[in-house]
């Protein structure tokens, strides 16, 4: 049993574009014995880049968030103090703010991050699949 803690373009992805996600990722979503878990960090960034025209075809997808996140069977992940202090102290050069957040709370909670993103691959302690 693994727990599964999606990246922003992978939650995307796995709600719109499952085929996008690499195969591991794939077979780890759909595994029942799996827990898939969306942090509130992922929310807050894909609502700021559709308002700010980065994701112009987002506002459906983000109008029935919720529910797409049923389907998927997954489970919300808040942002505690704990995952903020971790977040804002690391000695990470990454200054994005939300991918801070993700490390943060996948290195506490114990979380597999899933993600593309290979500037996590340079943040020791931090389990990543893709």
């Amino acid at each position: 049993m693994a727990d599964l803690l999606l990246d922003s373009h992978a939650v995307i992805w796995a709600i719109n574009e499952p085929e996008r996600l690499g195969a591991s990722s794939r077979e780890a979503l759909v595994d029942p014995g799996n827990r898939v878990i969306v942090s509130a960090a992922s929310t807050w960034e894909l609502t700021t880049k559709h308002r700010l025209g980065k994701l112009p075809g987002a506002g459906a997808m983000l109008a029935t968030f919720h529910d797409s996140l049923d389907r998927l069977g997954a489970e919300r992940l808040s942002i505690s103090h704990s995952h903020a202090r971790l977040a804002g102290g690391m000695d990470w050069e990454h200054k994005d703010p939300f991918d801070r957040v993700l490390a943060a709370q996948a290195m506490i909670e114990s979380l597999i991050l899933v993600t593309l993103d290979q500037a996590f691959g340079t943040l020791a302690g931090l389990r990543t699949l893709w």
